[in-house]
């Protein structure tokens, strides 16, 4: 639940923002928490998507936090994406969000690295099958194999304060159409249930070749250093073949996280998240 607000201010009308903050919020030295007034995850009310305009302040074409850019996308139309949830509390409520709006932890709000300011989003918790509308309102989480930060509301909602992070799926709404609701498959579900077969698998990818032999090079260098599974995922993009080298399935969160402070030193230095 480590987060990073930061209000993109550019000193001038140029296409990149650079933030250079003296110390970082949302990181190991600052320690956030949940307040001591709980909600009902039963009665807490969505985000209503609104047709808004653009933040005037949070869409630069790109922003730079501690030496990487970040490009926020034109459009979040047809946006999906996989990963990672955390959340954030009592540390940044009533600080400013990089839309210039107040950050409140009680509202049905959200942050993201790309997304643009606004953007009304369903996530979906995998592991739990619940469901909440937010409003993605700032910038974040600058924290590696986090996709999303919740606010304290919100993650309530979906079941994840507890364990401070959750496997989630997200989509874009278009506030002029009704919000399609999934098949009532898996109904809503407790906040507290015990795991069930069908729970989600966490892999870290690594890399994607159009060589068969080149991933397998590396699937062999991991599995004799790191000690782990690999998989290779062949899949199809524009009738080229695509070789995608995945470690796991990992057991936690707290495994990847470990995991990829590891891989640096094997040369590895951008992955990627996949939830299955």
């Amino acid at each position: 639940m480590k987060t990073l607000l930061l209000s993109l201010v550019c000193v001038s009308l140029i296409t990149a923002c650079t933030i250079r903050p003296s110390a970082i919020p949302g990181f190991p030295q600052d320690e956030d928490s949940a307040p001591a007034r709980q909600l009902d995850p039963d009665s807490i009310a969505d985000a209503i998507p609104r047709d808004e305009p653009r933040s005037r302040r949070g869409n630069p074409s790109s922003y730079v936090v501690r030496g990487h850019r970040y490009y926020t996308l034109k459009s979040s139309q047809g946006h999906v994406e996989r990963g990672i949830a955390s959340w954030y509390g009592t540390k940044f409520h009533g600080r400013t969000t990089s839309s210039g709006e107040p950050y409140n932890m009680y509202a049905m709000t959200a942050a993201h690295k790309s997304l643009p300011l606004p953007t009304y989003v369903q996530v979906t918790n995998l592991r739990n099958g619940r469901t909440a509308v937010v409003k993605v309102n700032d910038r974040g989480p600058f924290h590696d194999n986090r996709i999303i930060d919740l606010s304290y509301a919100a993650a309530t909602k979906l079941g994840i304060v507890g364990k401070g992070t959750g496997l989630v799926e997200i989509r874009s709404l278009d506030a002029r159409q009704p919000i399609q609701t999934p098949p009532p498959a898996t109904p809503q579900a407790p906040v507290i249930q015990a795991q069930h077969p069908s729970e989600p698998e966490i892999f870290i990818q690594v890399g994607a070749f159009s060589s068969r032999q080149n991933a397998n090079q590396l699937s062999n260098k991991l599995a004799h250093s790191l000690g782990e599974k690999i998989r290779i995922q062949e899949i199809n993009a524009q009738g080229q073949a695509i070789f995608r080298v995945q470690i796991g399935p990992l057991a936690s969160v707290e495994q990847v996280d470990n995991l990829s402070l590891n891989l640096p030193r094997l040369g590895i230095l951008e992955t990627q998240v996949i939830i299955d």
